[in-house]
């Protein structure tokens, strides 16, 4: 039986809000943390590495898509629910679309390109926590 490493710290991760045409691209992740829900691409940042690189090499690997970074949008902050659970400290930003159409990686499994007003009526999908806040305060950001 495998041992359970506990994690000793919080991990530091980013995520895009990227709005394209007036549209923001929400992704379904396909595992966990958080498998069936949608919510932006990203992913953790690694040693050494700037956050506005590693949000550039997340959203490339798991969506193919190239962005330009805006602004901080907002943070959000996971705590573990169960034993062994990441504890995440999550930067999310406003980002435009610069080139390349989604070709997702197996962390994801789906993707729409949603009005960022209509959030609210998307019953028949999960979000992850916080997610219609980060998009409204990014699509601000993002409006001429």
């Amino acid at each position: 039986m495998a041992t359970v490493v506990q994690p000793t710290h919080p991990q530091i991760a980013v995520s895009a809000a990227i709005f394209r045409d007036g549209k923001v691209l929400l992704t379904r992740r396909a595992r966990s943390p958080a498998k069936g829900f949608y919510s932006l691409p990203g992913g953790r940042v690694e040693f050494g590495e700037s956050l506005h690189q590693a949000l550039k090499r997340e959203v490339r690997e798991e969506t193919g898509l190239e962005i330009e970074i805006v602004g901080l949008a907002g943070w959000r902050e996971v705590l573990p629910a169960t034993p062994g659970a990441g504890h995440y400290l999550i930067m999310s930003f406003a980002t435009r679309w610069v080139a390349r159409e989604p070709s997702l990686n197996d962390e994801l499994d789906d993707f729409r390109w949603i009005a960022p007003d209509g959030l609210a009526s998307l019953a028949d999908i999960k979000m992850t926590g916080g997610l219609e806040e980060i998009i409204q305060f990014a699509h601000r950001l993002t409006s001429p």
